[in-house]
């Protein structure tokens, strides 16, 4: 997603730098490129050997396929002679028929084992890609779900979905139940004891490269469509087909029905008593086909997402877990005795048998046979059995593919640690060592320290067009995003307590409502307030706050907003081009600090180091940058 003027992008190749102490001592680095290390070479090697695995396959295809051909003009001239010739036996053709048979079975195999290893080669490109910042533009952007959190207080703001969004760079779940798990746990920050638990789970999955490759091969190379709100409500609906003695009355109509067709083409009986059987039949089906209808109409659809589910499941429930957290997840998804992956391959196989019907050669005999009668009330009875159990066996998939996501992340950036969530009794803290942006390349990524909590509770900070004010935003809040999920963090070291987020970073006005951006800025403002009330400490992000309006009206009501939030127990930041917001520290002592970044000219060329320095800015660059794009000022 667009940056804000004062954000530094992926491109621009720069990150801000935070501080800690009071006053504030730079200690940031621009590294040169690091080493990519051993998930790079593990990644490198699986890689290579899955490469070498797929050329095999396609040599092993292309020798089977010219077997086919030979075997078929075998079969052929074979077939030419035995019709012409008596030295050629009609039996000869056997070994040959067979022989072809036998070669579409292995081609069919190696065909899906090479389908895997081109899966598993695409699976280690894009870790690759993601270690050597190339991933923009790959995978699942989570559009959906920034459309539906138009209102949310800090999606938008933090770059959380779209394209070169965190959700993109974190997810590789298969489904979507796995995606909206993802997502979910972005917009809505875990209790800290939820996210302890969570990073015991990433931990060893983290370490379990095998488990997670699976995952990722498993079933189908297209995503599954299966939305859980609609698989979840056919679960749980009422039976539409409870009388137990339909099935057994329909396969004795069948039955009859089916003698009296073999009796009449035998010449044994007239057409009298088959016609009067299938009309019996017929209106048999007529008397339940409103109730088959919608108990299968639902599931149907999805009969080859429900296969790729049981395939997941069955690859969790062979597993064996030391977390607590994956340990509970498997437990939970026994119904008797039986796993779901089970229970979903059943279900699965009688949803495909169902829908034999629509083949157009096999319907006539499937109504004589009664087929949407006898696998409908088979499908409704796994309704009654199952049913009930298929939320928490999405929910528990929709975990797993998160959990999985953030080991990713932890396996491919081994630096990068678990925060500490502290105790909520001691107040709302944010400490950071080497705190990053983990979309900014490694390579350009500064970083310093920052520190909020008492006394400091409000950074206020200044600083020139495109010095990085909006990207130290940012990197906080991602930071605090990421720490609540139970993922691990772009930085050194990461101290915080549990805290909602909001910002003010990317509001916008709207030609449909009617709003002006100084207009929706309040109505975010008043969000804000309304969740500093609430009963987590809020850590706020105010950029350019109430810019739409003159400078008087702009102090006073940027004073009294502040000054409300932190009443409240808030910490956070605002960043300001005017200088009179810096003033704000003066009325509201020890509990503000002012901080800065600034540029210099180098060879006629504005240079932005990034670095966060102590007190306020300075000189502005607007001049300057006015008279770089040839403004004549």
């Amino acid at each position: 997603m667009a940056s804000s003027n004062d954000t530094q992008s992926a491109t621009s190749g720069f990150v801000p730098t935070l501080s800690s102490s009071r006053p504030v001592e730079s200690r940031a680095t621009a590294s040169s490129t690091p080493p990519l290390g051993e998930p790079a070479r593990i990644y490198q090697e699986r890689l290579e050997s899955r490469r070498r695995e797929l050329l095999d396959c396609d040599r092993r295809v292309e020798m089977i396929a010219n077997a086919r051909l030979l075997l078929f003009v075998l079969g052929l001239v074979a077939l030419i002679a035995a019709a012409s010739t008596s030295f050629v036996p009609w039996w000869s053709l056997i070994p040959l028929a067979l022989g072809f048979t036998v070669l579409v079975l292995l081609n069919g195999r190696l065909d899906r084992l090479a389908e895997r290893a081109r899966r598993a080669v695409a699976f280690h490109e894009r870790g690759l890609a993601r270690l050597e910042d190339r991933w923009t533009g790959t995978g699942p952007t989570g559009e959906r779900y920034l459309d539906a959190a138009a209102d949310h207080p800090y999606a938008a703001d933090l770059d959380l979905f779209g394209n070169g969004s965190v959700f993109q760079w974190l997810c590789v779940a298969r489904t979507r139940v796995g995606e909206q798990t993802l997502a979910d746990w972005l917009l809505h920050p875990a209790p800290r004891e939820v996210v302890i638990a969570r990073q015991q789970a990433v931990a060893e999955l983290a370490e379990r490269l095998e488990f997670r490759e699976d995952l990722a091969l498993l079933g189908s190379d297209v995503r599954t469509g299966i939305e859980p709100g609609t698989l979840i409500r056919w679960a749980v609906e009422e039976p539409r087909l409870t009388q137990s003695w339909a099935p057994p009355l329909a396969a004795l109509s069948s039955l009859a029905t089916l003698v009296t067709l073999l009796a009449w083409m035998v010449g044994i009986t007239g057409p009298s008593p088959f016609l009067t059987m299938a009309l019996g039949l017929i209106l048999f089906h007529r008397a339940f086909r409103a109730r088959i209808a919608p108990a299968v109409e639902s599931i149907e659809t999805h009969a080859r997402e429900l296969e790729l589910l049981a395939e997941l499941l069955g690859r969790f429930e062979a597993e064996t877990f030391q977390a607590p957290h994956l340990v509970t997840l498997q437990e939970k998804l026994k119904v008797e005795g039986h796993p779901p992956s089970e229970r979903i391959a059943r279900l699965s196989r009688l949803a495909n048998l169902y829908a034999n019907m629509r083949n157009a050669l096999f319907a006539p005999l499937g109504g004589l046979l009664m087929w949407p009668l006898q696998f409908g009330f088979r499908i409704d009875a796994w309704r009654r059995e199952s049913g009930p159990k298929v939320g928490e066996w999405l929910h528990a998939l929709g975990e797993l593919e998160a959990l999985a996501s953030l080991a990713t992340a932890r396996f491919e950036n081994p630096e990068d640690p678990f925060p500490e969530l502290v105790d909520p009794s001691q107040g709302p803290v944010f400490h950071a060592e080497g705190l990053g942006h983990p979309l900014i390349p490694r390579a350009i990524n500064v970083r310093n320290d920052v520190n909020l909590g008492k006394p400091v509770t409000l950074m206020i900070v200044s600083g020139s067009n495109m010095s990085g004010k909006s990207t130290l935003l940012r990197s906080v809040g991602v930071a605090a995003v990421l720490a609540q999920t139970g993922g691990t963090v772009r930085a050194r070291r990461l101290t915080l307590s549990p805290l909602v987020i909001g910002g003010t970073l990317r509001v916008q006005d709207s030609l449909q409502q009617g709003k002006s951006r100084f207009y929706a800025e309040l109505t975010r403002v008043r969000q804000l307030v309304d969740l500093a009330n609430g009963d987590r400490p809020l850590l706020f992000l105010l950029d350019e706050l109430f810019s739409g309006t003159n400078s008087h009206d702009r102090r006073l009501g940027a004073e009294a907003v502040v000054r409300g939030l932190l009443d409240r127990g808030a910490i956070g930041f605002m960043t300001t081009h005017d200088l009179a917001l810096a003033h704000l520290v003066e009325h509201l002592g020890d509990r503000a600090i002012n901080v800065h970044f600034e540029d210099h000219l180098e060879d006629g060329k504005l240079v932005f180091d990034h670095i966060m320095k102590p007190g306020v800015v300075t000189k502005s660059n607007a001049i300057a940058l006015m008279r770089a794009v040839g403004l004549n000022v």
